[in-house]
């Protein structure tokens, strides 16, 4: 097979191990398969193409427009011009497939039903990929920078699903290699003939029957070598980064005694929105409380607080050990009435978080397992691939109760926390500050100011909320709420940060569970689609305040209502310890839920039965068959050569016994061929410039063999030569007993690695790789033919 053809169908298979991980993306993923046999169809035209050949732009331009043509007759055929050309119609209609795509992206959670939107970002992102990675690894014959397009195609496949995992992440590597691989070899093989090589013919004949197509063992086995180096590094490597602290924020230290550290954090909105959308509101906790107000007890993640104009993000903060209790919370004075509450959380199993949802300000934790502490957003955070999976916890925390008087007694934040936290990005719309003075004209302190704007949003603004809005907490994000007047808590929440932040009110965005709803033991249930976002505004002498500006959801805080208490605090010094409340176990629906929210269960906390222990419902069936089905067919690709060796072995030691010399011949080789591969698959590979005789004598000199084996081996070259040069040849017998004791001989002589390895992964089973390869090369032969007569241009490619 040519070298062009080679890198082709390594290309081809390339991209298709790179697209594997995006497999746990949709349900179901037949998208695969048409993806596949597009791709097949774009990379024969590109080799035809370079068979005529044609110029290389001209090459690539045929590849690109075909792609289109290909993606309009699958999806927009029936507005397609004579129904497969890519008129007007045709690529608005693409467009707007694009556009759909996209916002299911952000609406679904993973696995995403395979909606026409998302088939085509998949199967036009694998044929784009494909496109890039054949056109420089075999138009230009660059087969090193083709990695950057694979990568890129398994990063956003990793990105989507919060990691690919190590079985894609392998299978795409190895395409990669097998293409570098490839690309070797064919510069080797234009250097001349090498002897001592790993040879094969073209009808397929083992080593010393024909002479060598030059293709070194020496260069491909330290390729693989190398290769096998580089793959495990880049495994190991990353997983050891993950696991071990490197990027989850061990800095100076990690875990106990760890000192400093710090934490990059990862945006919690990008679930957020799927968690609201999930069909089943899965349990993702449960508590007990002794609160005496549970519409309040909200379960705080962390805290974003920075402002970017693309997006709102958490601070890289300083780590720190958990202390025994942690210290009091900023800017809270002790004339506002607190009662300490204790609280036992337990997390599902199914819940994998690496902060710990906490009520805000927590006081004490009990905890085992590898947390740190962040103080500024008193946040717990995960060390080591700690996760909150199956945690079991106990929390003190503190329920804070300022007065009206005391809130808009408040005075100025210090000079630090302003310059923190009222930062705003120059790209925020100006309809944003002006909205925000519009909105609390009349207002004369920053608690009147925040009351207001929640009202705006929650009661007068008629705003609607609406899960089903594309997510995004950017400037340009805020400026289309703030239009078009519906979204969910991300929209209300961030809008109300940044209109306080504009006014000179520190704000910040948390983001969390809302309360949850109340079971018949007095226990609560928090389910997926209690998630939520909530903005908390700075108040000197009470610190980070809630509000709640997002309508339908969670509760209003007591002292923004207009019949809030102007005062009366009191002692902080004798809390007021409830007893367990024992809330309702229907959900709060406000009456001004609409109705078409209220069938939907968005109006308040919905409804999840079930005892205080998390109720993991576990791994639905059709996940574990799917699963089960996926390791049998990797245990069968893994066992393909064990089964194809035997399949030979068996054919070749059972060759029909015909009569004619011809039926001798091909009897002779196939034990001779059997013997070679034998010795191949136990280290001892063959050599194609060596004949029969001394062939044999080499097997039996690194094999090892005693005296018997070592006759066994000569009768069968012996019976080799005789088929091949003698002029009248002498039919032998006992062929397959000699091959059998030849065959036993050489395993006795190997070492136990070497003969499992024989057998799970013979070396010989490469012959599969060459066969394949020369139906590729007769096929596009076949395909070339057709051209030989249509005029041919200059060529500026090289070799």
């Amino acid at each position: 097979m040519s070298g062009r053809g080679r890198l082709a169908l390594c290309a081809f298979a390339a991209t298709l191990l790179a697209a594997g991980s995006m497999l746990p993306l949709v349900d179901p993923a037949s998208w695969i398969v048409q993806a596949t046999f597009l791709l097949a169809i774009q990379s024969g035209v590109g080799a035809l193409a370079r068979r005529v050949p044609l110029p290389r732009l001209l090459i690539i331009t045929v590849q690109f427009l075909l792609t289109l043509v290909m993606l309009t007759v699958v999806f927009a055929r029936g507005q397609a011009l004579i129904g497969f050309l890519p008129g007007p119609e045709a690529v608005q209609r693409l467009a707007d497939l694009l556009t759909a795509g996209a916002d299911d992206v952000g609406r679904y959670a993973i696995p995403a039903p395979a909606t026409d939107g998302i088939r085509l970002m998949l199967v036009g992102g694998v044929l784009l990929i494909g496109l890039a990675v054949d056109t420089l690894a075999v138009t230009f014959r660059s087969a090193a920078p083709a990695g950057l397009p694979l990568l890129a195609l398994y990063s956003v496949a990793a990105g989507l699903s919060g990691g690919a995992g190590r079985l894609w992440f392998l299978l795409a590597a190895s395409g990669y290699l097998l293409l570098l691989l490839a690309e070797g070899r064919d510069r080797i093989s234009q250097w001349g003939r090498v002897f001592g090589g790993t040879g094969r013919s073209p009808n397929g004949l083992a080593a010393g029957l024909e002479m060598s197509s030059g293709r070194p063992l020496a260069p491909v086995r330290t390729g693989r070598r190398i290769g096998a180096l580089a793959l495990g590094m880049a495994l190991v490597v990353p997983t050891s980064a993950l696991s071990g602290g490197w990027l989850a924020g061990s800095g100076s230290g990690s875990g106990k005694g760890g000192g400093g550290g710090t934490i990059s954090a990862v945006n919690p909105l990008v679930s957020l929105q799927n968690d609201l959308n999930q069909p089943e509101n899965r349990q993702v906790m449960s508590y007990r409380t002794n609160s005496g107000s549970p519409q309040d007890f909200y379960l705080r993640i962390l805290a974003l607080d920075q402002f970017t104009g693309s997006e709102w993000r958490p601070s890289r903060r300083s780590l720190q050990d958990v202390p025994k209790r942690l210290p009091n919370p900023d800017g809270l004075a002790a004339d506002v009435a607190v009662t300490e509450i204790r609280s036992n959380i337990s997390a599902s199993r199914s819940y994998q978080q690496t902060y710990l949802p906490l009520p805000y300000p927590a006081t004490e934790i009990k905890i085992g397992g590898n947390w740190r502490y962040e103080r500024s957003g008193r946040t717990l955070v995960g060390d080591r691939g700690q996760t909150t999976r199956g945690a079991q916890y106990t929390v003190s925390s503190l329920v804070v109760r300022p007065t009206a008087d005391q809130l808009a007694a408040a005075g100025p934040a210090s000079a630090s926390m302003r310059r923190e936290y009222t930062q705003v990005p120059g790209s925020l719309p100006k309809v944003v500050k002006e909205t925000a003075e519009r909105v609390t004209k009349g207002a004369t302190n920053n608690y009147e100011r925040a009351v207001k704007l929640q009202n705006f949003f929650a009661l007068d603004g008629r705003f609607t909320y609406d899960t089903s809005v594309t997510s995004g907490t950017g400037s340009a994000a805020i400026g289309r709420f703030l239009k078009a007047k519906r979204g969910f808590c991300v929209h209300f929440s961030f809008t109300m940060a940044a209109m306080a932040r504009t006014l000179g009110i520190p704000a910040r965005v948390a983001v969390g569970f809302t309360p949850g709803t109340g079971q018949s033991d007095g226990s609560m249930s928090v389910g997926l689609r209690d998630a939520h976002a909530w903005p908390e505004l700075y108040f000197e002498g009470i610190g980070w305040t809630r509000f709640e500006p997002t309508p339908t959801r969670g509760s209003t805080p007591e002292y923004t209502l207009p019949d809030a208490p102007t005062g009366g605090s009191t002692d902080p010094s004798r809390p007021q310890a409830s007893a367990s409340a024992a809330p309702s176990a229907a959900p709060s629906a406000s009456d001004s839920c609409p109705p078409q929210l209220r069938r939907q269960g968005e109006c308040g906390s919905s409804t999840a039965p079930g005892a205080a222990a998390p109720k993991d419902p576990g791994t639905p069936v059709g996940t574990v068959v799917r699963v089960v089905l996926a390791a049998l067919l990797v245990l069968a690709l893994l066992l393909l050569p064990l089964f194809w060796r035997v399949r030979v072995r068996t054919r070749r030691l059972n060759w029909s016994a015909g009569r004619t010399p011809a039926d001798a011949t091909a009897r002779t080789l196939a034990a001779w061929r059997e013997i070679t591969d034998t010795a191949w698959d136990h280290g001892i590979g063959p050599d194609d410039s060596l004949t029969p005789r001394k062939a044999a004598a080499r097997v039996v000199r690194l094999g090892r063999l005693d005296p018997d084996e070592a006759a066994a081996v000569h009768r069968v070259a012996g019976a080799v030569e005789q088929v091949l040069y003698a002029p009248q040849p002498r039919a032998a017998t006992g062929l397959a007993e000699d091959v059998e004791t030849v065959r036993d001989g050489v395993r006795a002589s190997a070492d136990r690695f070497a003969r499992i390895r024989a057998v799970v992964a013979p070396r010989s089973a490469v012959r599969v790789i060459w066969a394949a390869s020369e139906s590729w090369s007769a096929l596009i032969g076949r395909w070339a033919a057709r051209w030989r007569g249509l005029p041919r241009w200059p060529s500026r490619q090289r070799g």
